[in-house]
């Protein structure tokens, strides 16, 4: 064996020091040197990151399993997906497949650990010759994402090392970790709005469908040390046991390795819940893949941090309740200085015992695979939903393709209809599209477009009586996305094939004409309007057709290049009389504070620059020095009140304390916050005409700052009392007001607890306008609802006028992680004149 260069003779210092960090360009040089060094590994370079960095895939097995790589990748996948095999065959993958481990590290960049422990790993099991090691390489293809984050490894990187010996050493980085979506970059498993999202749905999903993923995180400092699967109740629905099972059987082997290393303050089956967000360690369950995250204390990034014993603390639910020795956490650490080579060694650990189990236990672990996979078809070929029917005919044209695209990143089978077809009274044309439930990613369909309810048990109401969710109370992408999913409840026959793609023929305009009429139902209707804008073409809304659609004049050849670009729906036309309102873009601003930013900033800011929509942002102090003259718009994503006011604008409120606190000691200039002299700017902003636009929380901020008469009726409610928590709610929308033009007049919003509105100020009722108003009853549409009647038939979305100018509340985000296309158009039409 040639010599292996260790990660300490080449960083020049070991890995896991205090307040040393290895930066992402010089690991990459690393892994790349370990790949000339060493035939046990491959590395390959996926592609360019958000800004340009390099995404890495490193797989590490034997020389033998390398030589024959691509037979063993094509035995995984059809170990994932057995359909139509006999015993004999299935038994023979079995025999000759290799268990495969994807685990990632650092999808959090300030969660340091494990882009840090990467190349430790990695060196030992390619310089390692014991017979463990030899197990692992010879039974496991090991795939290592070493940095799902690159961009904020980097910002990480260097922001630590700019405040080392300073007050400030090992504070949070004060801005988005990511260019789009700090901390938001895990909750995007199944949009894949981000290259790297993409790029490890195609790890994951498409190439090589693992039996077993985990993902290293970081969590708070003052309770466990460590947590490891499996999770804690509630379950999501639709799961086989067996990968349950799985997540029980790999963390106890995971806990016991741990303990037997004396690392100590080890934590499973609390904490984190196994309905969860779907970030791509949870969502990997719903594909048969035994989906884990390790969560590690935080250090300082890689400062020690003292931890006074007084100050650990459990979970306060029924799954950790105290901080002492409990079946599922029988080790308490017992506080002291806490450095980032204590994370390192745990989440080292962890991610070497998972390895050694698959190793040895590879036939188990692939018979498994098997399992589930033919298990969770029969569920589908008996549940009362036997599919899914998606009509080519939808409402956008666009948001469909995008619906399609999100299904088939995700690797579900689809297929399409060769001819007409029929469920009960129901015709369908040829060319739809049927998801059979009959597949092994039964759990994953049921989950993205069966109507679902977040469960209202022990296990999911606190001390309180309150009912909760970890994140988003549903997933379902249709309803997100205002795509018609019909559910066949019966059986039926027809002639079906493999769905491959859509077909788009180019739209051709023999008749040539005055000018061109673009449909405004579709939000690529917006995205070419805001095109043929900057392009010199003149664009217009026509004000009698039902839909507002724009009306386009100029260069033919130019704007028919536009239209097949966006593929919106097209077609020449005369040029009307009357009824013509010229569409002028307004010059936007967007508010972007610091303390690690704001996510629902930045998924904004990348929705326009998807669209076409140009905005600028805008920090305190530049409101604060007048820069709001030079706009017209000014958004305020959802956010608390607190931060946009800053710590310093009352520093006696008690909710202070939680969102500022987790951020550290920051550098002056990064102690963002409006304050009085920003409210007042606003203020001034908006009487002399400026529109500003408020989302979710921020909505409480501006009807405070400005005096509106409205009030939130929902306002410092407990969970007890109102609950939405990410959950889709049925609402009216008035088609004839400019937001709500191109909209459907019945529609889905996805509600996170934001305001709901209704007048005070009723002698002048005149001032206000409701745009979006929830319905009367049944208002649930999928995920949970508490506090009905508070709600029921108030405003959800609305205006008012103040001074010269307008404010939108929006007590929903329209633009919802960059998921909610079916309420794109309420946010596009407030950015024009």
């Amino acid at each position: 064996m040639s010599k292996i260069t260790a990660p300490e003779e080449f960083f020049g210092f070991a890995l896991g020091s205090d307040r040393k960090m290895a930066r992402w360009d010089k690991i990459v040089e690393y892994f790349n040197l370990l790949d000339s060094q060493s035939d046990r590994i491959q590395v390959i370079n996926m592609g360019p990151s958000t800004e340009g960095n390099p995404f890495l895939e490193v797989i590490i097995t034997s020389p033998e399993n390398f030589a024959h790589l691509e037979e063993i990748r094509k035995t995984n996948l059809a170990i994932a997906d057995p359909r139509g095999m006999s015993k004999e065959q299935i038994d023979a993958l079995v025999q000759k497949g290799k268990a495969v481990c994807v685990q990632s590290m650092s999808l959090h960049a300030s969660e340091i650990g494990g882009t840090q422990m990467a190349p430790q790993l990695a060196h030992d099991l390619l310089a390692g010759d014991s017979e463990d090691i030899k197990r692992i390489l010879d039974n496991v293809v090991f795939i290592m994402v070493p940095c799902f984050n690159p961009d904020g490894q980097i910002m990480m990187t260097d922001w630590y090392y700019e405040n080392l010996d300073t007050p400030y050493e090992g504070c949070q980085y004060p801005k988005l970790y990511h260019k789009y979506t700090g901390h938001d970059n895990n909750r995007d498993a199944f949009a894949q709005n981000i290259i790297e999202s993409v790029y490890m749905g195609k790890i994951i999903f498409h190439d090589w469908m693992p039996q077993a993923y985990q993902d290293h995180h970081h969590m708070g400092s003052f309770g466990a040390r460590l947590f490891i699967a499996p999770y804690k109740n509630p379950l999501r629905p639709y799961h086989d046991p067996i990968l349950w099972r799985e997540l029980n059987w790999y963390g106890a082997n995971m806990a016991y390795q741990l303990e037997s290393k004396g690392l100590d303050g080890v934590t499973s089956g609390a904490q984190f819940p196994s309905w969860g967000h779907y970030g791509y360690h949870w969502i990997t369950n719903s594909h048969n893949i035994a989906g884990m995250l390790t969560e590690s204390a935080n250090a300082k990034l890689a400062t020690p941090l003292y931890i006074d014993p007084a100050n650990l603390k459990g979970d306060g639910d029924n799954f950790m309740p105290e901080y002492e020795a409990q079946t599922n956490f029988p080790s308490p650490w017992p506080g002291g200085w806490w450095h980032i080579g204590d994370v390192m060694k745990r989440q080292y650990t962890a991610a070497y015992a998972l390895l050694d189990t698959m190793a040895k236990n590879r036939e188990a672990v692939l018979r498994n695979m098997t399992i589930k996979a033919l298990n969770q078809t029969k569920r589908g070929e008996e549940s009362e939903t036997y599919a899914f029917i998606i009509p080519t005919k939808q409402y956008d044209k666009g948001v469909f393709e995008k619906f399609i695209k999100i299904l088939q990143g995700q690797n579900i089978e689809l297929k399409v209809a060769d001819k007409p077809f029929t469920v009960g009274h129901a015709s369908y044309e040829a060319g739809t599209v049927v998801v059979f439930l009959a597949q092994p990613k039964y759990a994953l369909i049921m989950n993205l477009l069966g109507e679902t309810h977040y469960p209202d048990n022990i296990w999911t109401r606190d001390k309180n009586g309150a009912l909760s969710a970890f994140d988003s109370a549903c997933d379902n992408v249709n309803e997100f996305m205002g795509v018609d999913v019909i559910p066949a409840n019966q059986k039926f026959e027809g002639e079906f094939k493999l769905f491959t793609g859509l077909k788009n023929e180019p739209q051709t305009f023999a008749e040539k004409k005055d000018g061109y009429v673009l449909s405004a139902k579709e939000n690529e209707g917006y995205h070419a309007a805001n095109l043929l804008l900057q392009a010199g073409c003149k664009v217009s809304r026509i004000d009698m057709c039902p839909f507002h659609d724009f009306y386009v004049e100029g260069d033919a050849q130019t704007i028919e290049k536009v239209i097949q670009e966006t593929g919106v729906t097209a077609r020449t036309s005369a040029r009307p009389t009357d009824g013509l309102t010229e569409l002028k873009p307004l010059k936007v601003a967007m508010y972007e504070r610091y303390y690690a930013g704001n996510a629902e900033e930045g998924w904004t800011r990348l929705l326009f620059e998807t669209y076409g929509y140009k905005s600028t942002p805008v920090l305190d102090a530049d409101i604060i020095g007048g820069a709001l003259k030079d706009y017209d718009v000014l958004i305020l994503p959802s956010d608390e009140p607190e931060m946009l006011y800053g710590p310093k604008y009352d520093p006696t409120n008690p909710k202070n304390a939680g969102s500022f606190s987790y951020c550290g000691n920051q550098p002056p200039k990064y102690q963002s916050g409006l304050g009085t002299e920003g409210a007042q700017a606003i203020k001034e902003f908006v009487e002399n005409g400026g529109r500003l636009l408020t989302m979710g929380h921020s909505c409480d901020y501006a009807i405070k700052t400005l005096g509106i008469g409205v009030k939130n009726v929902v306002k410092d409610k407990p969970f007890a009392e109102f609950n939405t928590h990410g959950s889709t709610l049925h609402v009216k929308v008035d088609v004839q007001h400019p937001v709500g033009y191109g909209m459907p007049e019945k529609a889905l919003i996805l509600h996170w607890n934001g305001p709901v509105f209704e007048i005070s100020d009723t002698a002048n009722s005149d001032k206000y306008h409701t745009v979006v108003r929830f319905e009367q009853k049944n208002l649930l549409k999928s995920g949970l609802l508490v506090g009905e009647k508070l709600i029921a038939g108030k405003a959800a979305m609305m205006t008012a006028k103040v001074g010269k100018g307008e404010v939108y509340l929006y007590g929903f985000a329209p633009q919802q992680r960059m998921q909610t296309h079916g309420t794109f158009k309420l946010l596009f039409n407030a950015l024009y004149k």
